[in-house]
């Protein structure tokens, strides 16, 4: 009995990894089995930096909110602490915003907390 091989469907499966990795330099972007480790690792850091992003950004806007407050004699922790116990519920990425583009209105938001 002859070896089955479905090479339609390989070749395809090939196609599809070397397509992802249009761009790389060198040898990555035209050998099997370079680029086949290479599309791997960057799926790896790509689903690993997806979570680091949420981190990222959350740090980034807990940094803005510290120094909007800071402007009005608050600590990040007070200013969170008071916000939440007004039942104000405007999240960090609201607060970061308006600390950083809206100074007027983050000032009244700090004025009805004190």
């Amino acid at each position: 009995m002859p070896r089955s091989v479905n090479a339609v469907a390989s070749r395809a499966r090939r196609k599809k990894v070397m397509k992802q990795a249009k761009g790389y330099f060198g040898r990555r972007k035209n050998v099997w089995t370079v680029a086949k480790n290479a599309v791997e690792k960057a799926m790896l850091y790509a689903y690993r930096d997806r979570r680091n992003k949420k981190r990222n950004f959350r740090a980034l806007w807990i940094t803005r909110i510290n120094a909007g407050a800071r402007q009005h004699g608050m600590s990040y922790s007070q200013f969170m602490g008071k916000v939440k116990a007004n039942g104000i519920e405007l999240n960090r990425k609201v607060l970061a915003d308006l600390a950083m583009n809206h100074p007027d209105a983050f000032k009244a938001i700090v004025e009805q907390v004190k």
